[in-house]
């Protein structure tokens, strides 16, 4: 019984030093493509679905947004679909996906807990929350981002 359990953990340790981490140019890049995907592809149709939503269901308040040069409702109503889109891009694609959005896919990396094991839901959702702290994309720029070092996951090279 005892043997098993070193065998377990020695495959662990293999799995971990195993990995190489992404270089930080790779990780720019990841951060680069997928924000471009998000703020070009998935905010227009979020944006155009939600404005849809608000004129249909809230005509006067649609009309509101778009000639009341005084309110601030666009702006928290965009931030609020950025907020949103963040949350489920990253989740859905690291955790559906085995740790890959799209520019992990083309740069060649995914992320992996700490342990070497594939993302959980939870994983996943806590990354995406991480990344929506002021100012934790210039923590890309250590040697492990604030979304890695308090999630315990990292982004290995996968190719």
């Amino acid at each position: 019984m005892e043997q098993d359990s070193i065998q377990e953990q020695n495959n662990l340790f293999e799995d971990y030093i195993q990995h190489e981490p992404a270089t930080t140019t790779q990780r720019f890049l990841n951060w680069l493509i997928d924000n471009l995907l998000m703020r070009f592809g998935l905010s227009y149709v979020t944006g155009t679905a939600v404005g849809y939503m608000i004129g249909n269901l809230f005509p006067e308040y649609a009309v509101r947004i778009v000639y009341d040069k005084n309110t601030w409702d666009l702006l928290l109503l965009a931030y609020a679909i950025g907020i949103f889109n963040y949350l489920i891009y990253y989740t859905i694609c690291e955790k559906a996906f085995r740790g890959y959005t799209l520019g992990k896919l083309i740069t060649g990396t995914r992320a992996i807990r700490d342990d070497g094991g594939e993302l959980t839901f939870k994983d996943a959702f806590l990354r995406s929350l991480s990344r929506l702290v002021p100012f934790e994309a210039f923590s890309g720029f250590s040697y492990k981002p604030w979304h890695d070092a308090w999630t315990k996951t990292t982004v290995i090279k996968s190719r």
